[in-house]
């Protein structure tokens, strides 16, 4: 088994100089100046300006969901099976396939007047 690697828990004064000196910024009213200076030139886009931008790409989008939604439900429809659907009118000329009932339904129409 390895030995442990020695672990120091107290600062280490040399790396910490090194840092502070890495990081200082130096003069620090001359970088808030600049900042502030920088941050003036900003242009802040509006909320309808940024949904201009996304528009385009919102509108592809959508359209490609559609065509791939109506490429589905067509092939979907087109799958059922071949047998030939009655239309309205065959089913109206059809005659009718329990002719009891139509003529109990008749004699109560004609019963009630």
């Amino acid at each position: 088994m390895m030995d442990p690697l020695p672990f120091d828990h107290r600062r280490d004064g040399v790396l910490g100089r090194a840092l502070r000196e890495a990081l200082d910024p130096g003069d620090a009213q001359a970088f808030v100046a600049r900042v502030v200076a920088l941050a003036g030139q900003v242009r802040v886009a509006s909320w309808d300006a940024v949904l201009a931008r996304w528009a385009r790409a919102g509108v592809a989008a959508a359209l490609v969901v559609a065509l791939a939604a109506g490429y589905l439900v067509g092939r979907g429809t087109a799958a059922s099976p071949t047998a030939a659907r009655p239309t309205v009118s065959d089913v109206l000329i059809a005659p009718p396939a329990h002719p009891a009932e139509v003529e109990v339904v008749l004699a109560s129409v004609i019963g009630s007047n």
